[in-house]
């Protein structure tokens, strides 16, 4: 069981990231693509370890499956940034992972041949149930749908591509040296997105800025460093178990993040503050619950 204790090293992380990215998007670096190039480029110094940890080098169309799996999960990144922008966390989060791990058990058993169980079935429509509820956005004027589940959904389908390529080649390469390669091709993304004026404009306006001032550089710091940690736990656990087990543990990082987002909102909203009338927090309470209860069907 020490792939359970990994993974839930990881997603305790996450949780936190998840906060912090949240923050930054919002009123730190404004605009998703930005923090898309924050968020990815600094991965392809992951090369630096290779001479530590092993070449490991693939055979044939298994750089291609590396390449989409680096690719895969940067693009998971900004799409999820792109969401965040447009909702509340506690509503994206785990809508999105409620789909990472419905694309993720369709993918694992197509792609490497993992059985879909009865308990597995219900999970499934739980989750979907879940995601339902969560998407119901309660507004100070209407209910909607916002634009920023769609990115959510869309998301989860990229992250998931991620973790079921970066599975199937833990299982025939040495751990560390895959690691390091599929993640330091997440870096391609960050090269991409120079390509936008917004992002190598960003630059000139950071250098006029201080940033220090609003502690942008030790948000986005601290983020990074629990990103890192949060990666490589549960990559580690996926290598050593079951890639859908894994990601089913995702609940554990729902409740965690929801009880930190009440807490922010109730004692430091100037901090962080997300609105909730009580109908919508019983409601989403309900959801988060029936997420855990949906990616714990994974595990039967």
């Amino acid at each position: 069981m020490f792939w359970f204790l990994i993974a839930l090293i990881g997603y305790i992380s996450f949780a936190v990231v998840f906060m912090l990215d949240k923050v930054i998007v919002s009123d730190k670096l404004g605009k998703p693509i930005i923090y898309t190039f924050y968020s990815t480029i600094y991965m392809s110094a992951a090369l630096l370890a290779l001479p530590f940890v092993g070449w490991g080098l693939f055979q044939g169309i298994d750089w291609l499956f590396a390449i989409i799996s680096g690719l895969a999960f940067g693009f998971g990144l900004w799409t999820l940034f792109l969401a965040l922008e447009k909702d509340e966390t506690s509503h994206i989060s785990p809508f999105n992972g409620a789909f990472v791990t419905i694309f993720v058990y369709f993918f694992s058993s197509f792609f490497l041949g993992e059985n879909l169980t009865q308990f597995s079935q219900v999970g499934v429509i739980v989750l979907v149930f879940a995601a339902l509820l969560l998407s119901l956005q309660k507004t100070k004027k209407r209910q909607s749908f916002s634009i920023g589940f769609l990115w959510a959904i869309v998301s989860g389908l990229f992250f998931a591509i991620s973790h079921v390529l970066a599975k199937y080649l833990y299982d025939i390469y040495p751990f560390w040296s895959t690691l390091v390669w599929t993640k330091a091709f997440v870096g391609l993304v960050g090269i991409l997105t120079l390509f936008s004026p917004t992002v190598y404009k960003s630059f000139k306006k950071t250098k006029n800025k201080d940033v220090t001032k609003n502690n942008t550089a030790f948000l986005i710091i601290l983020d990074k460093v629990l990103a890192i940690i949060g990666v490589i736990c549960i990559q580690y656990a996926i290598a050593l178990g079951s890639v859908t087990v894994v990601n089913a543990m995702i609940g554990v990082q729902y409740v965690l993040m929801f009880v930190l987002i009440l807490f922010f909102t109730k004692f430091a909203p100037q901090k962080f503050n997300e609105y909730f009338t009580k109908k919508e927090l019983a409601v989403e309470f309900i959801a988060i619950c029936l997420v855990v209860l949906g990616t714990a069907f994974f595990v039967f």
